[in-house]
């Protein structure tokens, strides 16, 4: 489970990380940009879009907190020897 405050800091954090949100389920979901996701309380609703234009959400899926498992980050940094 993720608790809403660590979703919110992600979500605000300057400069903002894109990251992966790994589920229960094994479903994951990338977030490239902080408005790919509206937060609520106990869900988020992830929008993606499908068509040639990202101004329209074509597809969005509301998912619960709770059933997240972790949150990876996709610029992770690679190791120095």
């Amino acid at each position: 489970m993720i608790s809403p405050s660590t979703m919110k800091a992600n979500l605000k954090a300057q400069p903002f990380r894109p990251f992966r949100i790994h589920m229960a389920s094994g479903t994951t979901f990338e977030i490239r940009h902080p408005e790919m996701v509206r937060q609520g309380r106990s869900d988020i609703v992830v929008f993606s879009f499908l068509a040639e234009d990202p101004e329209i959400d074509d597809h969005w899926e509301t998912v619960s907190l709770m059933l997240i498992e972790h949150i990876s980050f996709l610029d992770v940094p690679v190791s120095q020897p």
